[in-house]
């Protein structure tokens, strides 16, 4: 996605306070230009300037007034009237200036890109093929009718909701967020809104288009949309309080003394500029901040709510995993050669678009495969694809029967019932040889933002998704999220936002279609936006412009930061107005004189506000990221050396013999020739420069007395080999067995703790 699609465009309300900054910084530059020469000049030019402010200030407090409320426009209002009715019109300019700067600056942090659910509508097909009879005619979707037969071609986006005549394969991300095809078989429902990945099929409707699931989204949206409340302004929040005791203040020092100048000058001095100008110069300078750490915030609004959100709501495929399936373990026919299959398989899948072909030749490509070409390819949709392999025939993807399964295929079924993955097949002369197993893995930085996240103050971290219970349960278990609603559809996603809002600001992060509605209806909404749809991305408050969600962290501590020093600037520009006011109404300060010292005020909270801008607390990874990337590069290669182990352990399972020792063989090769190896060149060049970076030598003992396991287990297979003489034995099954698997476990609990504490801790 271009980053810059997520850039608002010229806001008409910044365009016209530009006009108003413009207008009364021109006349007051005038006065004190002619004030040398003409005092007369020089105060008429003066209440021009605050005129100028006064007249949008009316309609700015009219338009508070009628929404049942009043805030920091007031106060400045009541203060340009004061000063153009006791004839400090300097004081009144300099007010006028103030408040048009800061008027300026709040519409810049305020311009509202919109939650513009255009890209939701624009999906929607307009034109739906009816067979009609005996024959097809292209009509407007709104034209179908219950029981009408609509044919929907491969690539085309089913336009109502209806029952199957023919069975199907359909892409039903947009609804439920994951990303594996579903085949459908005839007379089951289909909804409006997926994909047909498939042949051309036949649906019988059910329901017009307007009464189908996908309108239903759309309206969802709509309706999320307009209900979410506008946040008050801090400023105006602030203001609550600090007008009705400005006022009281200046009346008393009015009747006390009979003297209306000093009941100006304390409204002067309380002109609530502090409020202006510091308040959206921390939201403005969190805005870019938040821009250069990968967040685009629409919304000044939007990153004042990410400040203070305490629940977080996030949908599954795509935003805390990967979002495309990837093959995690191949198991094989005893004898096999893994490398081999998959290179065939990959041969075969090489120009299939579907999204479990991708992740076969993926894996082809990680290991380093060389590609071979293959003949007479061909794909049944909803069964796989075949083709010429080497004189051979490959046929990837379902076994045409279940029944009758050699044993290291029942194994293999059991695996991805267990790891919850999906199988795909692999058969050579029709004959099964390799199971694929298939899934969505976890973002490797997604555990380390969930910490991140709760350590911010979020007490609430829901995932939300389409997917089946037990996937959901397992990523949230793994993640430490404290609630799971799973199997859910747009409007589910909606009720459990809804009922978070009450406990607090609300975010909710998505990437997809069904996500927008959801989008809309959280007070922030996030969208991942170098693989979002573009519904999801218009629905939003912020985008995240790459693929990471780390990037959600860093924004909300920014957002926390600028909220703090946005607060913390007001509250301090307000103490300091006071003292002002007070010496004002003891007859201290005059109109002219109060003006000047809230300019001192208004440069000292504006600089401290200006803090938002600084980073705090980064350091430069220049020296360790080429390593970082090196031996992440190595870990994605590693992936069939890893393998191999939990092979070789497989393989004694079935007893010794020929084939169980040469997986033993093989696996140790592998260990010594590429595991072992990567692992003592990151304990002698990766964890001292990380230790450097990280500014404490004991910071990858741990890492390190991993390594040390590693390599005692691998030499425990060496002296197990070396007692083998010519085969392994009876006697040594137990405990290879035993050592392999330990072995295993440990390889994945070291290469996942790298890849999240290291490889995440080092990528900005």
């Amino acid at each position: 996605m271009n980053t810059t699609d997520t850039e608002p465009k010229t806001d008409p309300r910044l365009f016209r306070e530009a006009i108003l900054l413009a207008a009364v910084g021109g006349l007051a530059t005038a006065g004190f230009a002619a004030r040398p020469f003409d005092e007369a000049v020089a105060d008429a030019l003066w209440l021009a300037a605050t005129v100028a402010a006064l007249v949008p200030a009316v309609v700015w407090v009219l338009q508070d007034f009628r929404r049942g409320r009043y805030g920091a426009d007031l106060l400045a209002l009541i203060a340009l009237v004061g000063a153009a009715a006791v004839g400090e019109y300097f004081a009144g300019a300099l007010i006028a200036l103030m408040v048009a700067t800061g008027r300026v600056l709040e519409a810049y942090a305020g311009r509202r890109a919109g939650r513009d659910l255009s890209a939701l509508l624009e999906r929607a097909p307009m034109l739906a093929h009816r067979r009609c009879a005996g024959d097809i005619e292209t009509v407007a979707a709104t034209a179908i009718r219950p029981n009408d037969v609509v044919v929907v071609l491969p690539g085309e986006t089913v336009p109502v909701d209806g029952v199957l005549a023919t069975a199907g394969v359909f892409d039903e991300s947009a609804l439920t967020g994951e990303s594996v095809p579903v085949v459908r078989r005839v007379s089951t429902e289909v909804r409006s809104g997926v994909v047909n990945a498939g042949a051309a099929v036949d649906i019988r409707a059910s329901a017009t288009a307007e009464a189908s699931t996908y309108a239903g989204i759309v309206t969802l949206a709509r309706q999320a949309a307009a209900m979410a409340s506008p946040t008050a302004r801090l400023a105006d929040r602030v203001a609550v309080w600090f007008l009705p005791l400005a006022l009281l203040l200046a009346g008393t020092a009015w009747v006390l003394t009979g003297d209306p100048v000093r009941a100006v000058a304390v409204v002067v001095t309380a002109t609530p500029c502090p409020l202006l100008l510091a308040v959206p110069v921390a939201i403005t300078a969190g805005m870019s901040r938040s821009a250069r750490v990968g967040v685009v915030v629409k919304d000044g609004a939007a990153l004042e709510n990410l400040g203070r959100a305490r629940c977080l709501a996030m949908d599954k495929t795509g935003t805390v995993t990967v979002g495309r399936p990837a093959v995690i373990d191949i198991v094989a026919a005893p004898g096999a050669d893994t490398d081999r299959i998959l290179r065939q398989a990959a041969a075969v899948e090489r120009f299939s678009p579907h999204v479990l072909a991708h992740a076969v030749t993926a894996a082809a490509a990680v290991r380093e495969l060389d590609p071979v070409d293959a003949q007479d390819v061909s794909e049944q949709p909803g069964r796989g694809a075949r083709g010429i392999v080497d004189g051979r025939t490959v046929r990837v993807g379902r076994l045409p029967s279940l029944a009758e399964l050699a044993p290291w295929a029942q194994a293999a079924q059991r695996r991805a019932r267990l790891d919850l993955a999906v199988l795909v097949w692999v058969s050579v002369d029709e004959v099964p040889v390799a199971a694929l197993l298939v899934r969505d893995r976890i973002r490797a930085d997604a555990a380390r933002t969930m910490r991140r996240l709760r350590s911010a103050g979020l007490r609430r971290l829901l995932l939300l998704t389409g997917d089946r219970v037990d996937n959901a349960a397992e990523v949230a278990q793994l993640l430490g999220l404290t609630e799971v609603v799973a199997d859910a559809d747009p409007a589910d996603k909606i009720s459990a936002i809804r009922a978070e809002r009450h406990d607090g600001v609300t975010v909710m992060v998505g990437d997809g279609v069904n996500d927008a509605p959801a989008l809309a209806a959280a007070d922030v909404g996030v969208a991942l936006g170098s693989r979002g749809s573009t519904a999801a991305v218009q629905a939003a408050d912020a985008v995240i412009v790459d693929d990471r969600i780390e990037r959600l962290a860093d924004a909300i501590e920014v957002a926390q930061r600028s909220h703090r020093l946005a607060v913390q600037s007001a509250v301090a520009g307000m103490a300091l107005s006071l003292a002002a006011m007070t010496a004002a109404a003891f007859g201290l300060l005059v109109p002219a004189a109060g003006a000047l010292v809230q300019e001192g005020i208004d440069l000292a909270v504006i600089l401290n506000a200006m803090r938002a801008l600084r980073t705090r607390g980064e350091r430069r990874t220049d020296a360790i990221d080429p390593l970082v990337a090196r031996f992440a590069r190595e870990h994605d290669l590693l992936q069939a050396a890893r393998a191999s182990v939990r092979q070789a352990a497989d393989a004694l399972s079935r007893g010794p013999g020929p084939s169980a020792d040469a997986a033993v063989r093989r696996a140790f090769d592998l260990l010594v020739e590429s595991i072992l190896p990567h692992e003592h060149a990151e304990e002698s060049q990766l964890y001292p420069a990380l230790a450097d970076y990280l500014r404490d030598p004991e910071a990858m003992v741990t890492m390190s007395r991993e390594h040390i396991e590693i390599d005692r287990l691998a030499d425990r297979i060496r002296r197990h080999l070396d007692d083998a003489g010519n085969g392994i034995r009876a006697d040594q099954i137990d405990d290879l067995r035993a050592t392999l698997y330990g072995l295993d476990a440990i390889l994945t609990l070291h290469f996942a703790q790298e890849d999240e504490a290291l490889f995440t801790l080092a990528r900005t």
